[in-house]
Formats: structure tokens, sequence, C-alpha cells
């Protein structure tokens, strides 16, 4: 994994936390706390502790410590721990960093002021830490604030708090520490020790583990900060999230729809032949101006798609109040960017419809998979909402359910990558949840007239009922009807149709009967006696007006001689061009 070549024979095993937390819970100041501390326990030491220094711009910090007495030995001899604390700043773009970092984010560090507790935000970053993250520390941030006398017992009766608030999450019983990090706040001076802050690195270090890195695969590296070195080139700094990388490999800047061959590699600031999944990299090329990609994304050439729709699988998030309804907009936090989105809800057709099971099962290491994957082959049934368990009072499992995204603008992303759908313009100081779905991203749409080319193939349909009565008997084979149509309605469009008659009797409309809006059904197997008996016997009260199939004329049947109605039942594709109407 992470290693350094040439002569230094060091391996440093990186380690990444995922910082997150309300705003003004005192993140930076931690990040910050833990890299100085660290750095005058563990660099000292070191020889090299001068040269290395502490990178802590664009949120990106890391600090080097002994290698824990428990991932010593085993196959992979590292000699220390290098901890990359991602400080995830400002919230719509902590929902970007968390997402597009998931894969490489081993343990998330939730900062918690000790004063005001879990916050709107706190809940919504422990909602992401649920999607994105395996382990978690609390860290009970500004206990100066506290009274001394009272200090201790706050603590625990936060700690208590926080315990039952993560009973139900995947995080409970994790440890939560208290600490001080900036002592007297931000704008105090530098005097004051931090409070707590060894021992949290000692904490951090037990809660570490030696994770799984894949370097398999096309290459994706999250850019974070770009400049250039006099005779060298231009240097992109970052962490690499999937696959991995080597000196001489051509990568693709896909935004700006470029290629650059790599010239060299740094990592510690030390020279390397390669990187893989979850290290921390500078990567050199040359002839390329730093302005131009500040962060974003690098990949394998062709590796990364521009979609400008997408289908997803789709899971309400359990803590948003409002509801999910087609055609509203939501923010989509896709791969890097975040962008508005029409939504589309569909699921599988009712049960007792004509579609076969699905007995494929779910893929375990997706966290929003479906036991029935997605397939232009099968028939998707339209929702006007998301559909929640059946039944208020007793709440079932969800059913499977899809959702088609249509971009505002193109947005460029892996294939399966997460997706989150949030109403970020809800007010911030609203005490409400504004992370809506999540999913994950199933097949993408790159051509910008996907509505004419991609969405015919997407068979999503509305089921609909139209309900006429028979007006009179033409002969054994042939009805007319009324009440089914409007007068300006193309009646060709429903020729060949069946109807089924209230008697039990099914037909065929076989054209339009007059200029009113009446039609001619035509009953293949000829109408049963009873039906004949019971229209002769309606239609000769109607009086001599009854032709014209006027309301006015219809008091006349006997009490017990119901006027005989027509059932028409049909569905229509949402995205057929031709909007033709379809029978099972």
């Amino acid at each position: 994994m992470s290693e350094s070549d040439g002569d230094s024979r060091t391996k440093t095993l990186n380690f990444n936390i995922g910082v997150l937390g309300h705003v003004d819970s005192g993140k930076t100041s931690l990040a910050r706390a833990l890299s100085s501390t660290a750095s005058t326990a563990a660099f000292d030491k070191n020889p090299q502790s001068r040269e290395r220094g502490i990178t802590l711009d664009l949120g990106f910090s890391s600090f080097t410590v002994d290698l824990p007495e428990h991932l010593r030995g085993g196959q992979l001899q590292y000699d220390n721990l290098q901890f990359t604390l991602v400080d995830c700043p400002g919230h719509a773009s902590l929902i970007r960093t968390i997402i597009g970092g998931a894969q490489i984010i081993d343990l998330m560090m939730l900062v918690v002021d000790v004063v005001k507790g879990v916050q709107t935000q706190t809940a919504e970053c422990l909602l992401i830490g649920e999607l994105t993250c395996p382990r978690m520390v609390v860290v009970l941030n500004k206990i100066d604030l506290l009274p001394p006398n009272k200090r201790q017992s706050a603590i625990e009766k936060m700690t208590k708090r926080l315990h039952k608030t993560l009973e139900s999450t995947r995080f409970k019983e994790c440890p939560v520490i208290a600490v001080a990090a900036k002592p007297g706040g931000p704008e105090a001076p530098n005097t004051e020790e931090p409070q707590g802050v060894p021992e949290l690195i000692e904490l951090l270090k037990k809660q570490t583990y030696l994770p799984q890195r894949d370097p398999g695969g096309d290459l994706l590296m999250a850019v974070d900060h770009c400049f250039s070195i006099r005779g060298q080139g231009t240097v992109m700094t970052g962490t690499i999230l999937q696959g991995s990388l080597a000196i001489n490999d051509t990568v693709e800047i896909p935004a700006l729809k470029v290629t650059k061959k790599i010239k060299s590699v740094q990592m510690f600031r030390k020279p390397v032949s390669g990187a893989m999944q979850g290290d921390r990299v500078g990567v050199c090329v040359t002839q390329f101006d730093p302005k131009l990609l500040e962060r974003g994304v690098v990949c394998t050439p062709g590796s990364l798609r521009t979609l400008y729709a997408a289908v997803i699988s789709v899971r309400k998030i359990g803590y948003f109040k409002g509801s999910l309804a087609t055609r509203a907009k939501f923010h989509i936090t896709v791969g890097h960017e975040t962008v508005m989105a029409r939504v589309t809800f569909f699921g599988l057709p009712p049960a007792g419809s004509s579609e076969p099971p699905s007995d494929t099962r779910p893929s375990p290491s997706l966290p929003c998979s479906l036991e029935t994957p997605f397939t232009f082959d099968r028939e998707y049934f339209y929702q006007d909402e998301y559909v929640t368990g059946q039944g208020e009072t007793s709440p079932g499992p969800e059913p499977e359910q899809w959702a088609l995204l249509e971009f505002e603008r193109p947005v460029t992303c892996p294939s399966l990558c997460l997706v989150i759908g949030s109403k970020l313009d809800t007010d911030i100081h609203a005490n409400a949840c504004r992370l809506a779905f999540q999913g994950r991203l199933l097949q993408g749409f790159e051509d910008k007239s996907f509505a004419e080319t991609a969405l015919p193939r997407l068979r999503i349909y509305k089921t609909k009922h139209k309900e006429g009565q028979v007006e009179r008997v033409s002969d054994d084979y042939t009805v007319i009807g009324r009440n089914l149509f409007k007068k300006e309605t193309n009646l060709q469009l429903f020729v060949g149709l069946k109807v089924t008659l209230s008697t039990g009797d099914s037909g065929i409309i076989e054209g339009g009967f007059g200029q009113s809006g009446k039609f001619k059904i035509r009953i293949q197997e000829g109408l049963c006696p009873e039906t004949k008996q019971l229209l002769s016997s309606t239609s000769k009260k109607k009086g001599k007006g009854g032709g014209k199939g006027g309301p006015a004329n219809e008091e006349e049947p006997k009490a017990d001689s119901q006027p005989v109605s027509i059932d028409l039942h049909f569905k229509r594709y949402v995205f057929d061009p031709h909007k033709k109407m379809v029978q099972s």
C-alpha cells in the first residue's frame, strides 16, 4: 500500500479520518490541535520531522505516530502510521466531500459542541457516516466552556444522551471522548494548551485497523490542490479513491477533456514509483496550467462518464419529513458534484400483473442494492411519489423502488457510485433533516437528447380506466356505446382495444358512430340472451329521444334494469413518444 521506494526503507500505513460536525463545533481547531500535538510527540524523534511539516490547507492535514501494537506483524510490515484528517468545511461541501471520499474514509470523527449537543447538522453528519463509513469516534469539544465544578457531570450527561441517540445506528457503543481543542475559542491566543488531545490520539490509535484497499480497476483520484513548481511542472495533490497510478501512466482530467502523462509521484514528500487506493499523493504533470483545476477528479482515460440523466436505486432516509414527489427537484450529490435534478419515481408492477418475479439476490457490498436488478426488458409502474411501507398502523418493509434523475447540467461520475438526494435549500436553522434519499447509480444516459433516444426504452407505465354506457343494441354482434370519449377525442387511437360490459360480455372497439363521441363495439362471440333482453328492455323505455344518448331521457328504465356499463382498461408508457395505449 502506502510504501516509500528507494533507499528509505520505512513503510507508512495511511489511515483516513473524516472530521464531521455541525458548523462551529470546532472541527478545524481540532484538526490543528491533533496535527501539532502529534508533530511534537511523534516528529521530534524523527530526523525528517522538520522537512515534513504539516499540511493544513484545503481541509487535509496529516500527522504520523508510532505504529500501534495491534498492527505490528502480519504480512505487510509497516513502520509507522499516518493519520490523514479530511476536515469537511461548510455544509453543502461537507456532503460533497464525504460522498466523494466515501470509498476511502476509514473512520469518522464526529465533533459535537458539548454545550449545544446534537444539532440538525450533527444528525445529518451521522447519516452520511452510516452510509459511508464502518467506524466512528465522538469528540465532545469545548469542555473549557463548562464551569469547572459542573464539568464532569455535564460531560457524563451528554455522553449518556449521545449513546441513546446512537443506539439505533451502526455506531452504537462507539467511544466518546471529551476535549478542548482551542481553549478560549478561535480568537484566543495560543498560550493555553489543548486539553484531552494526547488521550484522543491514543484512542484513535486503538481504533485503527488495516483497511481493505484495492489497487485494481480504473483510477479515480480526488484532487484538492493544484500548483506549479518552476522547472518541474504542475503538481496535483489529492487522495486516490480507487485503483492505482504509476510514473508514465496517462491520466485524464475529464472536466477539461485533456490527458496528461505522470512525470513523477510523491508520497509523504518522498518520491515513489506508484500509489494505490487510500493513499495521499502529489502527482506531477507537465504543460498544464494549475489555475484550470483547483479541485476535481483525475481518472483512467475514458473511465468516467458525463451523464445528462440516470436511473438509480432509491431508499428514503427515515429522518426526512417531507414527501418525495415525482416531478419535484432535489439537490443530487453524485461523484464530486452536487447538481439539481428532476426526479421520477417508479417501482415493480402491482401484484397480479403479468411480470415474472426475479430471483436475483442483492450484492452485499452496495448499501442500497435491490433484489431485482434494473433492466430495460422489464416493465415498471409509475409512482406519483415514493412509496413508504404499507399502512400507517403496521408499516411493512418499503417496496423496491427506482428513480429517474434528469440533471439540470451534465455530471461526471463513476458507475455504481453512491447518490444522495437532499433539499439543501431548506432553512439551515429549521430543525429538519435535509437529506431525503440515497441510492446507487445503475444506468447513465450520456446522450444530450436522451429524452428522444433513450427514455422510450424505459417502460414505465400508468394504468388508465374509462367507463361509459351501452346506448343500444345494433344487432347480435354490435352495440353502440356512449360517454366513454369526449366529442373531440381521436377515436382512431382506441380502435382495436378490448372492452368489457358489466354483463360479462367482452368486445372490441370498432370505430366511431356519428359525430358526438359515440362508438361501435364488436362482440365477437355474440351477445348472450340475458344481455340482449336487458338491453332491449332498457332501450324500449327510452322514448323517442333516446337515440341521442342525452342523459335527460334516462329516468325511463324499470327500477330493476340497470344501464349496462362499458369498462375500458389500458396502460400507457410515460416515455412513449406516440402515446400508444397498450392492453396486456
